[in-house]
């Protein structure tokens, strides 16, 4: 067991913590129970993604994480599993758009690839809370959390989480694109599931804007830098996914398709020279 590293700092809890009343409810449910779990283990729960960034939509989930003291296991293991399985019952339509991780207040400082296996629950119906691996995007979620998160109840982030450094952002994405996203290339069927195909145009324009300006900006603000910066290119291809991010077409026309594909192969032509460039 980790010794105990208590935050010195004011615990706050926000009641209104965003400005949409059902997603504060069902954030209260989470709140209450959580803290009722954990005892005096709970340190916080925070809210980043599109919550924190200000580009919350109805497509959105709701990106949270609970920091504890130590890590959790056991009876209360089983216990917060039991917690999202009735939160996941209510009738709010965000009760199943909850995306929890729960992480430990020493992981929680700074991203240890070889520690990096902690609860967490995904959006969606019949998710349950399990073990997962975080893999190198816990280095950007800790970036927007340390500089952009909505304090649920606990103390500030910044007393939490060591800054991210533009290099380590830079490399995040990198290790995203040439993994995840390099992968689709040889094997895009995932790519044609309803409203992948937008949301891969949109996250190249992220990973681009990164990887230029080493930080991180929501999908909205990506797409717009990149419709003034790509050139006339792409700018079509990124117009249709940001209107077709709320009403993906069914099925993906093969043409369109394509065009998606390259864009992620004109993505990591670029992470490959933003590599070179930085090395010389």
């Amino acid at each position: 067991m980790r010794p105990l590293q208590k935050n010195q700092q004011k615990s706050v809890r926000t009641n209104q913590p965003t400005p949409y009343p059902e997603v504060n409810a069902v954030l209260q449910l989470l709140l209450s129970g959580v803290q009722a779990v954990l005892g005096d283990r709970f340190v916080g729960i925070y809210l980043y993604g599109s919550l924190a960034s200000g580009d919350f939509d109805k497509d959105s989930d709701v990106d949270t994480v609970v920091v504890t003291d130590d890590d959790i296991s056991g009876d209360r293991f089983s216990a917060l599993q039991a917690l999202h399985a009735r939160i996941a019952s209510t009738d709010s339509v965000w009760a199943t758009q909850l995306e929890v991780s729960y992480i430990p207040q020493y992981a929680l400082r700074r991203y240890d690839p070889a520690d990096r296996m902690h609860p967490h629950i995904d959006r969606g119906r019949g998710e349950s809370l399990r073990v997962m691996q975080h893999d190198s995007d816990w280095v950007i979620q800790r970036h927007v959390l340390r500089e952009q998160g909505v304090v649920v109840a606990g103390p500030p982030p910044q007393g939490l989480i060591d800054p991210v450094q533009p290099s380590a952002l830079r490399w995040a994405v990198l290790e995203i694109l040439r993994g995840w996203w390099a992968q689709r290339l040889h094997d895009p069927a995932q790519l044609y599931e309803w409203g992948y195909q937008p949301y891969a145009v949109l996250t190249m324009c992220r990973i681009l804007y990164t990887l230029k300006h080493g930080t991180i900006v929501s999908k909205p603000v990506a797409a717009r830098w990149a419709q003034e910066t790509l050139g006339e290119r792409w700018a079509s291809l990124i117009e249709r996914a940001v209107i077709e991010r709320h009403n993906p077409p069914s099925p993906v026309k093969s043409d369109y398709m394509n065009e998606t594909l390259d864009f992620i192969r004109f993505t990591l032509e670029q992470g490959s020279l933003s590599v070179s460039n930085n090395s010389c």
